[in-house]
Parts: C-alpha cells; sequence; structure tokens
C-alpha cells in the first residue's frame, strides 16, 4: 500500500474538532487514510521507518496546508459555454432561455473533455470534492460520460443525475427540446444509482438524485425522486429560491414560498441541499436550520446574474448547514473554489458589515460546510481515519509579501494564490502546480475546438 509524508509545513490548517493550526506541520497517511497530524518534531518512533521510506514525501516548506476544498454545486458542461455574448447582461431566466438552445447541441464528447476541464480547474483552485449537477441529455448523451471522465482526473465526485420534464408547452421554462419523460428520469437515476454509487468510506464517486428546479420539472416527479432517493439512501440536489423571478414562478404556480414548496414534497432533511437560497426568507431559513437542510452558497454566480446576496449569515447563525459552490462555468464563469472563498468573505461583508465573517469561518464553510451537506464524515479535515484530502499553498509569492502576520487570512484578503501540490485519496494530482493525470494543454485545445463547434 503507498504511504505519504508532508514535513515542514509552514502552517498546517487541520479543520479537526480542536481547530488547530500547527507550525512547522507534517502528516502521514497510508492508502487513503491519514494515520497521524502533527509537528514535524514530533513524529511517533512508531512512524519514522515508514515515513523515510514513504512512497511519496513532501517538503512543504514556506506552504499553507489545508484540507482539501469542497464544491457543492456546479455544470460541468458549461466550460464550453463561457461568455456567450448574448447572454452576458442577462438575468437568470433570459440567461438560461438564450443557452438552452445552445446546450440542446451537446455530444457524449463534449460532455467527456467539459467534465475534465472542469475538474481540472477545480484541482488547480485547491478543490479536491466536487458535486455536479446534469440536467439536460441530448440524444446520445449520459451520465456516464461524465462519471468516466472525471474519474480519469482523480477529483473525488458526486454525480447529480438532474433533469427537466416540464417545457414551455407545459408551462415551464426550458423548451421541450430539451425536457424528459418522468419515467425515463426515474428509471435512469436508479440505474445510475446501481451501477455507480459507492456508500463505503473514502469513495470516490457518489450519485446524487437531481430534478433540476421548480420551473423545469412536475410536482409529481419531485415526490417520486425523493422516494427514489430515499429506498437508495442517496442525497437530493435541486436549485431553489434563487432570484426574484424564482420566487415569483413559485407563487404563481404552486401558491407557496419555495421552502414551503421543498417542504409539501419531501425536499427538506439532512439528505438534502438547495443551490442559492438567496431569497430564502426568514420562516424558510428557520424551516432548514429544523430539519438539517443544506444550502450551496454560489457567491460569484449570484453577482453576475444580478440574483443578490444569499442570507449566509443569517443562515450560519440559525444553524443550516452551509456549504460553497462555484456553480456552472457559464454563469460564474469561473470554477476557481478558492477564488469564491473570497468573493463569500467579502459579500457577507458587503451585506452585514466588517465583523459579518472571518476568514476562517469561510474556510470551514468551504472544508467541513461542504463535507456535512454531502453527508460525509470522511473529508473537510486533516485527522487520523480522515481521507488523505489536502492541498499545498505557497506562501512566497508576491501576492503574499508582507502577509506573514496570519497565513490564513492571507488566503482570502490577499491577491488568490496558485495551489502547488493536491493529494486526494492519498494520491498526488497535482505536483508543483501541474496536473500529473491529464495532458492539459491538449485537452484545452481541444475543448476549445468543441466550445467553437457548440457555438455554431
Amino acid at each position: 500500500m503507498k504511504t505519504l509524508f508532508l514535513r515542514h509545513a509552514r502552517l498546517l490548517v487541520t479543520m479537526d474538532g480542536q481547530r488547530r493550526e500547527i507550525e512547522d506541520g507534517a502528516l502521514f497517511a497510508r492508502g487513503p487514510a491519514i494515520e497521524w497530524v502533527g509537528a514535524s518534531g514530533d513524529l511517533p518512533p512508531a512512524l519514522a521507518g515508514a515515513a523515510a521510506a514513504a512512497s511519496e514525501v513532501i517538503d512543504a516548506r514556506d506552504q499553507l496546508v489545508l484540507p482539501g476544498l469542497v464544491n457543492t454545486h456546479h455544470h460541468f458542461y458549461q466550460t464550453l459555454t463561457r461568455a456567450v455574448r448574448p447572454a452576458q447582461d442577462a438575468s437568470l431566466f433570459d440567461w438560461l432561455k438564450t443557452l438552452y438552445p445552445i446546450w440542446a447541441r451537446l455530444t457524449p464528447e463534449m460532455m467527456r473533455t467539459s467534465t475534465q476541464v472542469a475538474c481540472a480547474e477545480l484541482l488547480l483552485s485547491g478543490c479536491t470534492t466536487s458535486s455536479d449537477h446534469h440536467y439536460l441529455f441530448p440524444a446520445g448523451t449520459k451520465l456516464d460520460d461524465s462519471l468516466e471522465a472525471a474519474a480519469e482526473t482523480g477529483l473525488r465526485f458526486h454525480a447529480a443525475r438532474g433533469a427537466m420534464s416540464v417545457g414551455a408547452s407545459q408551462g415551464g421554462l426550458p423548451p421541450d427540446s430539451v425536457v424528459e419523460s418522468e419515467d425515463a428520469i426515474l428509471a435512469d437515476s436508479e440505474r445510475l444509482v446501481q451501477r455507480f454509487h459507492d456508500p463505503a468510506r473514502f469513495a470516490m464517486q457518489r450519485i446524487v438524485v437531481a430534478p433540476c428546479s421548480p420551473f423545469s420539472v412536475s410536482t409529481q416527479l419531485m415526490r417520486d425522486a425523493a422516494a427514489l432517493a430515499r429506498r437508495h439512501r442517496v442525497h437530493l440536489h435541486t436549485h431553489l429560491a434563487e432570484n426574484d423571478s424564482d420566487i415569483a414562478y413559485t407563487r404563481e404556480k404552486f401558491n407557496c414560498t419555495p421552502a414551503e414548496y421543498a417542504e409539501q414534497f419531501g425536499w427538506l432533511g439532512p439528505d438534502v441541499w438547495h443551490a442559492h437560497c438567496v431569497k430564502l426568507d426568514a420562516a424558510g431559513i428557520a424551516q432548514f436550520a429544523r430539519t438539517g437542510t443544506g444550502v450551496a452558497h454560489c457567491p460569484g454566480s449570484n453577482m453576475r446574474l444580478g440574483s443578490g446576496i444569499a442570507p449566509i449569515r443569517a443562515m450560519r447563525d440559525a444553524g443550516v448547514p452551509v456549504a460553497l459552490a462555484v456553480d456552472g462555468s457559464a454563469s460564474n464563469d469561473s470554477g476557481h473554489l478558492l477564488a469564491e472563498a473570497r468573493l463569500a468573505f467579502l459579500l457577507q461583508r458587503v451585506q452585514c458589515g466588517a465583523t459579518a465573517m472571518s476568514a476562517r469561518e469561510v474556510l470551514e464553510i468551504a472544508t467541513l460546510g461542504g463535507a456535512r451537506v454531502l453527508g460525509r464524515d470522511d473529508i473537510g479535515a486533516l485527522a487520523p481515519g480522515m481521507a488523505a484530502d489536502f492541498v499545498t499553498v505557497p506562501l512566497d509569492g508576491i501576492g503574499m509579501a508582507g502577509a506573514h502576520h496570519d497565513p490564513v487570512a492571507a488566503l482570502l484578503l490577499c491577491s488568490v494564490p496558485a495551489t502547488r501540490h493536491v493529494v486526494v485519496n492519498g494520491r498526488v494530482v497535482v505536483r508543483d502546480g501541474q496536473l500529473t493525470g491529464i495532458d492539459l494543454p491538449r485537452l484545452i485545445e481541444r475543448h476549445n475546438a468543441l466550445a467553437r463547434s457548440l457555438a455554431g
């Protein structure tokens, strides 16, 4: 079994129960799991021989070591449609209506290639686990394409089988050309769970049941999807309360608030998390807190689409599980999770004042918060028995010059640094800033060619 020894970190941030920040930090991992964390000079004698002979040794001098960041909402395929001109200045519904016809031309190769580009961007930004919400399946495409492509990158992956079943002719937002029958959606969701879902500790792939949104599926599908997920003990995910139009649609069609909609159809509980929740009201926040329902906070996308500022401070104070997400790369238009953490940090201060949120709290949201909403107790912290998922960030670059006072806060207060090493499940997937398992220039070249052909 492969072993890994990291030593001499300037500071190792554990996010463990004591929230230790260890100077001259070190950790030892065997296979996918961490066995020991502490100061380099405190390595137990029983591990000295194994550490000296480790398969992989990382010298982390002048580097900050963090648990791998967790991204809880994305649309990988949207890397193919970044900065599309007609959608640049649109709010959510008009943005979607502009892009639906383009996305309807997706091919299996586009899904595979865009998945790998999105995974590569996330890994390079310090993300080691990501969910992806894929909800439209033109002829020939299937979620298997993304699952297989993501596995090649080394990213820990929660694939959310999205769906749209109510097209424009039935009062929904998407064109009829991109919707599916509800029987087919449920059958394929069950197939994917049975084939790919791994409930084991340190699992690299899990399946999530994820009808797209209140404005693109029926209430019956929401009920049936919740029943299917609970029968198989997998998580549920959807979009909710993203902007004012979203709220208006829910009130007009269902005569309720988004939180009431979620409650009526079985979409509250610790096995559920909702993306955005920008317009979640006080009663909704209380419902989410009482039931342990999670929220994926997507500050960059919410800013880009003019949706507003999610009340994350109020959610956290009430006890709502909150995680971080980059959202799709056609509404952000970036997949850099550490940069997203900085946006979340600053945006809460815009809304609630300079003391609204600390850098350490945002990093907790981006690690332990993500682990909690995904239903995992094996990621998000560096401690014995946890997954060997961690990132190192160099502190000797120009953007960090003078930031020796507090390198943890500097991650979000200063210019966003690049990661140096990224380890997932005990495997080095980024070494010295370069992906180890992907020919990135070749991937980008092919991705750009596919993006041009998709745009027509």
